[in-house]
């Protein structure tokens, strides 16, 4: 099943700072620009997987019925020290509150995303070592 070609431009600014767009408008702000921080092509790495895992689990637990009212998805990495300077190691910390949630169903929804159906998290996985955890929370309780 071949797909189409994805197309995103990266359009320089100034300074350092380039506005990425893709083929329906969305747009994103890299580096920083009129005193404004964009995000780095690395922090969109993290913030790639986060939102591919995210949404994996989100659609899982939604399929099995279960009352999912929030999720976060807290990703950390520490990269090399010499160039290319990748992520060496990343660390995923899934936070989900519901009501009657059993672990198991989370836990085999996080290990669905993670081993596949993650398309960003597969491709990290070849070059750093990635671990996670979870932790589910009742509605309103503070994740700390």
């Amino acid at each position: 099943m071949a797909e189409e070609w994805t197309e995103i431009t990266a359009a320089w600014q100034s300074e350092m700072a380039f506005i990425a767009e893709d083929t329906n408008g969305a747009t994103l702000q890299m580096g920083t620009m009129d005193g404004q921080r964009g995000f780095s092509p690395m922090q969109l790495l993290l913030i790639a997987v986060a939102g591919c895992t995210g949404e994996d689990i989100v659609s899982i637990l939604k399929k099995k019925h279960l009352a999912l009212s929030n999720m976060q998805v807290r990703v950390r990495g520490t990269r090399a020290n010499d160039y290319p300077m990748i992520w060496t190691d990343i660390h995923i910390n899934y936070l989900v509150w519901g009501e009657a949630i059993p672990p198991k169903d989370l836990e085999q929804a996080i290990q669905l995303s993670e081993d596949k159906y993650c398309s960003v998290r597969l491709m990290l996985d070849k070059a750093a070592r990635i671990t996670s955890e979870y932790h589910l929370l009742k509605p309103g309780e503070s994740a700390g």
